[in-house]
């Protein structure tokens, strides 16, 4: 499931839009927006995709850390999952303070 940003209804990983407000889940659901915040932080060397347990095959194979350009768009295309794409981004650092 996606979340979009905009309105915080729950949209189907297939939903390019969300049903309530119109807006682009690819551009303005949480994930995305996590995605891009990372993207602009400069502290912020990498990004990782994790992986929920029992996840499948589509998403196990995505876990890894990306390059921040190169990091897949969430949810995971292919996700066979019965409960949708449950992979996260998480922040690889450079530095942890200031």
């Amino acid at each position: 499931m996606q979340t979009c940003g905009n309105c915080n209804i729950q949209s189907a990983d297939t939903a390019e839009t969300c049903e309530r407000c119109g807006a682009d889940l690819r551009a303005h659901s949480l994930t995305a927006r996590a995605r891009v915040k990372m993207q602009k932080n400069d502290r912020v060397s990498k990004i990782r995709v994790s992986i929920s347990d029992n996840c499948c095959p589509a998403c196990a194979a995505a876990q890894g850390a990306y390059a921040k350009e190169q990091v897949p768009i969430l949810p995971i295309e292919g996700c066979s999952h019965g409960r949708g794409c449950r992979c996260y981004y998480e922040p690889v650092l450079t530095e942890i303070y200031p």
